[in-house]
Parts: C-alpha cells; structure tokens; sequence
C-alpha cells in the first residue's frame, strides 16, 4: 500500500511539473506576443506609443542610476576637499569632515585625481 502510494505521488509530481512547466511557457507567449497583423490600425499605433514610453522609462531608469553614481563620486571628492581645507587651517563643520566608510581613503584619492585629470583634458 505504501509503494502505491509513493508511485500515484511521484506520478502527482511528474504532472504537477509539466503543468508549471507548460504555465510558464504560455506566460512568456502571452507577455512577449507582438499584436497580430489583422488588428485593427488603432490597437496597433497604441501598441507603438505603448513600446516607444516603454523605451523612454527604461532609459530614464538607466539615467537615474547612472546620475546616481556620478554624484556618489563628487560626494567622495567633496570629502576629502573639505578635509584638505582643514588641514590648512580652515575648519568646516564636523559633519563635513566625516569621510564615507565605503571606500579607502587611497581609492578615494586616486578617483578624485582622475576626475581633475577628466575635467581639464574637457
């Protein structure tokens, strides 16, 4: 009795399997399937405004990431400027002379020195 029914669950799983397997297969041709060439001319030109904002978000995303690093880099040059004036003899605000923990003061450097390098060769 027990081999029973570890075959009618094993058989359960094999055809649970297939069917997730089948699931995901007609999900990715529902998501991914371009409007039919029959269509009526209005469904497809908003299928075109649909893909061209589509466009649009994705390179806004990959704008903002991208922005996002940029100014991440000035904050780490911004850092260690405040902390070069200290050194002379001028004294910012302590909050602004904390450096940031994610990179090494030498990295640090380095980076600033090659955007002074990036900003005169411009």
């Amino acid at each position: 009795e027990r081999e029973a029914w570890q075959r009618e669950r094993n058989i359960l799983q094999n055809a649970l399997k297939q069917a997730e397997s089948q699931l995901a297969k007609s999900t990715a041709e529902i998501e991914n399937k371009p409007v039919v060439e029959t269509s009526s001319p209005k469904l497809q030109r908003l299928y075109r405004k649909y893909l061209r904002a589509e466009s649009f978000r994705k390179a806004l995303v990959y704008q903002k990431k991208y922005l996002l690093l940029l100014l991440g880099g000035f904050q780490d040059c911004e850092h260690a400027t405040l902390s070069l004036i200290a050194r002379m003899g001028i004294y910012p605000s302590p909050a602004d002379l904390q450096p940031s923990g994610s990179h090494s003061r030498p990295f640090t450097k380095f980076r600033c020195a090659v955007r002074a390098i990036i900003a005169i060769s411009r």
